[in-house]
């Protein structure tokens, strides 16, 4: 039986500083995203994407090195609003393509489960020719909103644990 390592547990005294918003501005983008505490002690991540300036997504990224024993599944408690996004992680905060698992959320608070070996290596959107994860740490975790389309988003986030 594995293990379970906490990434991330929300409580009213989170630090938001741990957790960086990038949106599209980096590339001239519009989109903008927020991250905050809520008063129920969870981490919520929300804003607008916009398209404008050939924007189209808005990520909140959490840096910090965990390492990986006989853990292989990603298990997040979160509360969405019925829009597709991406849990994101690199094994190495200076790789430049992360590793990637897309979730659709309900608007109810959920447990989705992501498998490691499942995620697969993505830059700039693009689907690299590498292997799926197979690293023994992880040193960045993000959330991201990139669907092609202008959005509001809503995501609130209890917690983020390795099992």
């Amino acid at each position: 039986m594995s293990s379970t390592i906490i990434l991330y547990q929300f409580d009213k005294n989170s630090p938001t500083r741990d957790w960086r918003v990038v949106d599209d501005g980096v590339m001239g983008g519009r989109s903008s995203g927020n991250f905050y505490v809520n008063e129920s002690g969870n981490g919520v991540f929300e804003g607008f994407v916009s398209l404008e300036n050939n924007g189209g997504f808005s990520s909140v990224r959490y840096r910090e090195a965990f390492q990986i024993q006989d853990q292989s599944t990603i298990r997040i408690q979160l509360k969405g609003d019925g829009n597709k996004y991406q849990f994101r992680v690199k094994a190495n905060s200076y790789d430049r393509h992360s590793y990637i698992a897309e979730f659709t959320t309900s608007g109810e608070w959920e447990t989705i489960e992501i498998e490691l070996t499942t995620m697969y290596p993505a830059f700039r959107g693009r689907s690299l020719s590498i292997p799926n994860f197979d690293k023994d740490q992880i040193e960045e975790l993000a959330f991201l909103i990139g669907n092609k389309k202008e959005q509001k988003f809503h995501l609130e986030i209890k917690s983020i644990q390795l099992n």
